[in-house]
């Protein structure tokens, strides 16, 4: 399957389905040996492929545990500039769904995930430390530290 994104000259693209994973007041964030920071759980939707369906199947490939979609809380668009690894030099635009899932009572995970050939670690992070931690999307800090109604229309430029 084709993740729905492209790269043209020095710009690339791509539509993500993330999840928002919350469990005894703690938020799932992926890492890796790679980076220096912590980033969303999520990936690139499939050409095809329904947003909801992607972050489900997202987030089993990389939790091995099945969550239930809650509601979809966040339509983000990210703009950044990568300075390191496959995306260097190249200026981003993405947009991602940030689904709420329904939390499981356990921060229990199998996760045996690779992005890139690169082992991913799942981390949780308590989320009123957050602002201590790298860890991308930014505006979750504040976004989780509010009552929302509706989906919400957030945009960075990271």
């Amino acid at each position: 399957m084709y993740d729905c994104g492209f790269t043209k000259e020095n710009n690339w693209f791509r539509y993500r389905a993330a999840a928002i994973i919350i469990e005894d007041d703690c938020v799932l964030f992926a890492g890796n040996e790679h980076e220096d920071y912590y980033y969303s759980i999520g990936g690139g939707v499939h050409m095809g492929e329904r947003a909801e369906d992607a972050v489900i199947r997202e987030v089993f490939e990389e939790t091995g545990v099945h969550y239930e979609i809650d509601r979809l809380a966040v339509f983000h668009e990210n703009f950044f500039h990568e300075n390191s690894g496959i995306l260097k030099g190249l200026n981003c635009h993405e947009i991602s769904f940030y689904f709420l899932m329904k939390p499981r009572g356990t921060k229990e995970l199998h996760n045996d995930s690779y992005t890139f050939g690169v082992k991913e670690e799942m981390h949780w992070i308590p989320i009123k430390d957050l602002d201590k931690y790298k860890a991308f999307p930014s505006f979750l800090k504040d976004y989780l530290s509010k009552e929302h109604k509706g989906i919400e229309h957030i945009i960075t430029e990271e």
